[in-house]
């Protein structure tokens, strides 16, 4: 005899695949809704695509000029000048975007899309997806920048760039399953979205973005690397400037608490959204 409809569901809740077959299953309608929203950013304005490459270097050179020219900041002894400094600056804010940017607008992700929301044949879950993967397209568009400016200040880069996008895939998983969670909980919580915007200020200044992890104490290294962030940015150094490969064992353990994360996100968040065509 099959599974009731409730079980069913539930079974596939339970499934730590389960958010992978959604991306499989939806795969046209989330890139579909993905590139919607990537036209939609720059529709209208004078300047349109371009926008895509202005604005990473806009704030390109805000962090650098604050950083590097006014508060004096090195990334290390052997710093070669400004143009090296903001070569590591840039490469934490592109892989700490792929995070933010998801994380940021997920407690309005539901409000927002709350006319697809009352469809009931709607996939919500997608959006999630789609969330994260504009927050790529805008990565790719500024890691091309910076590969540019690499090549131009460092010369040829390491062979460990081919690592990039597993040292990434965490930084997906994590987006993911942070989206789904506080998109859930936007609907019933309206305020979250300030604290969220708070947290990600917290959570830019607690990651080695603009320094490195050697300038914190020794003594708060075990609670400062409690921000999975801390570890994908630390390895993504070295495999973009040093040439070493992440610390195997260790990586292994970020992106399995990474995929948790994910899994749970997603679960929550389909045992959820049943309710919220009724709040909306």
């Amino acid at each position: 005899m099959s599974a009731p409809p409730a079980a069913a569901r539930l079974a596939s809740v339970a499934n730590p695949l389960a958010f992978l077959a959604l991306a499989r299953r939806h795969r046209h309608l989330i890139l579909r809704l993905a590139a919607r929203r990537i036209e939609a950013q720059y529709r209208g304005s004078a300047l349109g695509m371009l926008w895509a490459v202005l604005h990473p270097l806009f704030l390109l050179g805000v962090y650098t000029f604050a950083f590097a020219f006014v508060l004096g900041g090195r990334w290390s002894p052997d710093q070669t000048g400004k143009a090296d400094f903001a070569l590591f600056v840039f490469s934490g804010m592109l892989l700490f975007s792929v995070f933010s940017k998801p994380f940021v607008e997920a407690p309005n992700l539901m409000v927002a899309n709350q006319t697809y929301i009352k469809q009931l044949v709607f996939p919500a879950e997608v959006l999630s997806w789609s969330s994260v993967l504009v927050a790529l397209f805008d990565f790719a568009v500024g890691f091309a920048i910076w590969a540019v400016l690499f090549v131009c200040v460092r010369g040829l880069p390491p062979v460990t760039w081919t690592l990039l996008p597993l040292i990434a895939l965490p930084a997906v998983l994590l987006a993911l399953g942070a989206s789904w969670l506080l998109s859930s909980l936007g609907v019933f919580l309206r305020d979250l979205s300030q604290i969220v915007s708070l947290a990600a200020t917290a959570l830019f200044f607690l990651s080695p973005i603009v320094y490195p992890v050697s300038r914190i104490p020794a003594w708060l290294i075990p609670l400062y690397r409690v921000n999975p962030l801390v570890g994908i940015l630390d390895a993504s150094k070295g495999v973009l400037f040093h040439g070493t490969a992440p610390h195997w064992s260790t990586f292994a353990l970020l992106l399995l608490g990474s995929w948790v994360t994910a899994w749970l996100g997603h679960a929550w968040f389909m045992r959820t959204k049943g309710g919220f065509a009724d709040v909306l």
